[in-house]
């Protein structure tokens, strides 16, 4: 859906039931400190929403915020809806609560990357930066 013109575009969400969103907003704030556009999508998101927000605002990554343990399910949701929306483009990344044993599951269903606790906001930055579009 991207376009190689101008700043990179992403959508933040906080997808499902977790209510704790500071670190949603601690990336989207980084992500746009560094030039980039984002569009921060709020709690309680579904996989349909988040997607839906993305292709209407034509997005060059979606960035899933996920605390709940349901990041098996959530990640899988969105990666469905991406293909079965002819959007596969949009890089998906995200991070929050998630065990080191789900990380290679997630990425061979098409997660890009995963950043856990600990991650720096430079690493993610410079991640988008390098692996979107």
């Amino acid at each position: 859906m991207g376009v190689a013109a101008g700043p990179i575009r992403v959508v933040v969400a906080k997808p499902g039931l977790d209510g704790h969103d500071r670190g949603a907003k601690v990336i989207a704030r980084a992500l746009r400190d560094a030039g980039m556009e984002v569009i921060y999508t709020g709690l309680h998101q579904t996989p349909d929403q988040i997607v839906d927000t993305a292709i209407q605002e034509d997005a060059d990554a979606i960035g899933l915020s996920i605390l709940s343990g349901a990041h098996n399910t959530l990640f899988a949701a969105v990666i469905r809806l991406l293909k079965e929306r002819d959007a596969e483009d949009i890089k998906v990344f995200g991070g929050g609560i998630i065990p080191e044993a789900d990380i290679a599951a997630l990425k061979e269903l098409g997660v890009a990357e995963i950043f856990t606790p600990g991650a720096t906001t430079a690493s993610i930055v410079e991640w988008v930066r390098t692996n979107v579009r």
